[in-house]
């Protein structure tokens, strides 16, 4: 019995020691992430260069009653995240800039001249081999919408998804799901943007569209308004989808918008923005696969 008790103390001193390396480790991966971010190495000195997309959309940017299209307004999911971490950062409102980009065509190697690009980028494998991501500050669900009265309205399922006409958005995420999970029996129908998407909804080419949750409620509440959120769709297994703010690969500057990221959500900066701007769905069922 004494030697078993003596062996635990040996084993509970090795865990203590192996926590404290950890603990060491981890402080100084912190210190040296610090360290570099003293200055910050963003490619103009004193100014956050901010990117996005033309335009931008509610509930993400512009989603206030009057500045639709307009990202210096702090309005928006986005909107409101980026001057919230610029000030964690260190910058007044003021010398945050914007710029405007495409979507597809900063998902490419290559030098970039701004800062971060945010406009609802799924962090993937794939994409990550030629650009730099931050930290995830959004994890994603994907939503289907369609008329009340529609082909999908009595939807509980995938299944019950699979004979429609199913439409998404080119170069999203919500497009792989409905290609890829869903996996419909026809052909998913690839629209360049909402309006195209709307007209395609108005004239009856699709029963359904895929968009991420908080899209959808803005699409269903103001851009397609006979439509409604017929579900949440199921999660894929593994890693959850999430949000990231798109770097030039090896960008210096992402651990240092990342330190600033965790502080935001441990403070509670992020779930506050969250509730201002993205939770106003109420309760959506979610379909079984």
């Amino acid at each position: 019995v004494e030697g078993a008790e003596e062996a635990v103390e040996q084993a509970a001193e090795s865990v203590g020691d192996a926590v404290e390396d950890v603990e060491e480790a981890v402080e100084g991966a912190i210190e040296d992430a610090i360290g570099s971010c003293d200055p910050l190495p963003t490619v103009n000195d004193g100014v956050l260069t901010v990117a996005t997309g033309e335009p931008v959309f509610p509930p993400w940017m512009g989603a206030g009653e009057d500045d639709f299209d307009d990202p210096t307004t702090g309005t928006g999911y986005e909107g409101a995240l980026v001057y919230a971490l610029a000030a964690e950062l260190g910058f007044e409102s003021d010398a945050v800039e914007w710029v405007r980009t495409g979507f597809d065509e900063v998902i490419a190697p290559g030098s970039k001249d701004w800062d971060f690009n945010i406009q609802q980028f799924s962090i993937t494998e794939q994409r990550d081999e030629v650009v730099d991501f931050s930290d995830g500050y959004y994890q994603v669900e994907q939503a289907i919408i369609g008329a009340s009265d529609g082909p999908a309205a009595g939807a509980t399922s995938l299944d019950d998804l699979r004979e429609l006409q199913i439409g998404a958005a080119i170069g999203t995420t919500s497009l792989d799901y409905a290609e890829m999970v869903i996996a419909p029996s026809s052909q998913v129908q690839v629209y360049d943007d909402n309006s195209a998407a709307k007209a395609a909804f108005d004239a009856g080419q699709v029963d359904a569209i895929v968009f991420d949750l908080p899209t959808a409620y803005f699409i269903t509440a103001v851009e397609i308004p006979d439509a409604s959120v017929i579900g949440v769709l199921p999660r894929i297994p593994g890693a959850p989808e999430e949000l990231g703010m798109l770097f030039e690969d090896g960008s210096s500057l992402v651990p240092c918008v990342n330190l600033a990221l965790a502080e935001l959500f441990s403070n509670g900066t992020i779930d506050a923005i969250e509730d201002e701007w993205l939770n106003q769905g109420g309760s959506i069922p979610t379909l079984s696969e």
